[in-house]
């Protein structure tokens, strides 16, 4: 599902009306009464409900006087707060706020401060407010009456419901840098908005909605600009074929994970069983000579291969050769490796000569730290690397505050910059390509803050990476089927007592979930 900033936004809704010959008007009367359509879902009983509407002169207010309107005729109470004086509404919202004339509508002006304290309890004292000030037009941070009327609708705790954005966002950010409603319903308008997917804008968005107005899928499509996708259960699926009745262990890739060191094992095993509840048709932990026998104790299920190491118990450099003797078809380095000086020159120069795809994690990203050029692939050897915002910090030199406020525009840069992949994990992981698309995953919650989550992200993703043929559908599949798994496991345990082991448990429940009996 495409997320757009305020400039594409405008330019989809200028080619419907230019070029598809939808008007303005109908998209505006279209976007009142899908939000209608939503809070009919949200709130059984809507119809013996007081609703108040608070408007700014706009299109935005526009679409709020359609939802007037529209449960007007319902015969709902409702009640029209204007932050404007009639006379400033121009364009298709002074249409719309002329049709409510023959309804007798309840329509209050509020110009000042004074005006505002005239009517705020009346207002607040409505069982819904719906908040129709400013949408995706807003530039700047709400400053004067308008913050002042925002934080008494958040101090009433009356549940709200959005169009389009809650006010005092900004369309081109997740940020928030000033008042914003905090909304129970969110209906975003034709496609959502960058508030919509990333942190900390999302948490004042409540339940998501995204309403058909009128614009075509293939406007949405082509609109030019950064490409931003939310991973949705629809594109996911596409991606999971059956498989083939004649298929063995081969087709679905052999998968070398090069993890673990003396006390990090678990960390090898949590990868080597993500990648076969994945589907990997082969794995084969290499981990160091003395750390075999425990990762072999722990699973029957992959295979296991004995590297030279180091006196502290890590992958030693002299390594590299055996490891690229291995077959694969793909190679994780970095969960419990170990950050010695020999083991970080072991990770350099497989990065240098492997042939075949990789996924870097961990401990393999560590070993890159202050020396991020040389996170350079073989022409055509993709690569996917895997950190946290902490893991980024190293990387890029940026601070984890920096890169937490920009993370799409942080995995989106880094990623083109190094011709690599980009799984930059958190609330909200962002996936991005060499090419500059990035997609925003919404599965997942904070339960998964254990240890050894990432490790079962490392192995998913080299799991699919076997499987398919491009590197950005493999990360965004594992990316979402982690996140679900993860939701999963929290239904059954709960996010406290969540631990890594529960979400390969329900890996396999998370897949069948997504592609259905």
């Amino acid at each position: 599902m495409r997320v757009l900033n305020s400039q594409q936004m405008r330019a989809a809704d200028r080619r419907t009306i230019e070029e598809v010959g939808v008007p303005s008007a109908t998209l505006m009367e279209n976007a009142g009464r899908e939000v209608v359509a939503a809070m009919d879902a949200a709130f059984p009983g809507l119809g013996s409900m007081r609703v108040a509407v608070i408007c700014g002169r706009g299109n935005n207010g526009g679409d709020g006087f359609v939802v007037a309107r529209t449960l007007l005729e319902r015969r709902v109470d409702v009640a029209v707060y204007l932050l404007a004086r009639r006379s400033d509404v121009e364009g298709d919202a002074r249409a719309m706020l002329q049709a409510l004339s023959p309804l007798n509508a309840q329509i209050e002006e509020i110009t000042d401060v004074l005006s505002w304290e005239r009517q705020r309890a009346s207002l607040l004292r409505s069982d819904v407010i719906v908040d129709a000030l400013f949408g995706t037009g807003l530039t700047r941070p709400l400053t004067g009456l308008a913050a002042t009327i925002v934080d008494d609708v958040n101090r009433s705790k009356r549940p709200v419901v959005a169009i389009d954005l809650p006010s005092g966002l900004s369309a081109d950010s997740g940020e928030v840098a000033g008042p914003a409603i905090r909304a129970e319903l969110t209906v975003a308008l034709a496609a959502p908005k960058l508030p919509h997917a990333l942190p900390p804008g999302d948490a004042l968005i409540g339940k998501l909605v995204v309403a058909d107005i009128g614009v075509p899928k293939r406007v949405l499509a082509e609109v030019e600009g950064p490409h931003v996708e939310m991973l949705t259960s629809e594109s996911m699926r596409a991606l999971v074929a059956p498989r083939r009745r004649d298929s063995h262990k081969g087709t679905y890739g052999r998968v070398l994970i090069v993890a673990g060191s003396r006390g990090k094992t678990g960390a090898a095993y949590l990868a080597a069983m993500a990648a076969l509840r994945s589907g990997a048709g082969l794995v084969t932990v290499a981990t160091p000579a003395s750390c075999l026998p425990i990762v072999a104790s722990l699973g029957a299920e992959f295979m296991t291969e004995a590297l030279p190491e180091t006196a502290v118990g890590t992958v030693a450099a002299e390594a590299l050769d055996r490891v690229l003797q291995i077959p694969a078809d793909v190679i994780a380095i970095g969960p419990g490796l170990g950050q010695s000086a020999s083991t970080a020159e072991l990770v350099h120069g497989l990065v240098a000569r492997s042939t075949v795809p990789m996924v870097i994690d961990a401990d393999g990203l560590n070993a890159f730290a202050g020396a991020a050029d040389r996170l350079a692939p073989r022409e055509n050897t993709a690569v996917i690397v895997t950190p946290h915002p902490g893991e980024m910090a190293r990387l890029t030199g940026l601070s984890v505050s920096v890169i937490q406020s920009r993370r799409l525009e942080t995995a989106r840069d880094f990623a083109a910059a190094r011709g690599i992949h980009v799984v930059l994990k958190g609330h909200r992981t962002v996936i991005a390509t060499p090419a500059g698309l990035a997609f925003i995953n919404t599965t997942g919650n904070p339960g998964m803050a254990t240890a050894g989550t990432g490790d079962v992200l490392t192995g998913a993703i080299a799991g699919w990476l076997g499987q398919l043929e491009d590197a950005a559908h493999a990360a965004s599949l594992a990316v979402y089927l982690h996140g679900r798994a993860g939701d999963m496991a929290a239904a059954q345990e709960g996010e406290t007592a969540l631990i890594a082991g529960d979400l390969i448990a329900t890996m396999g429940a998370a897949v069948l979930d997504l592609t259905g009996p």
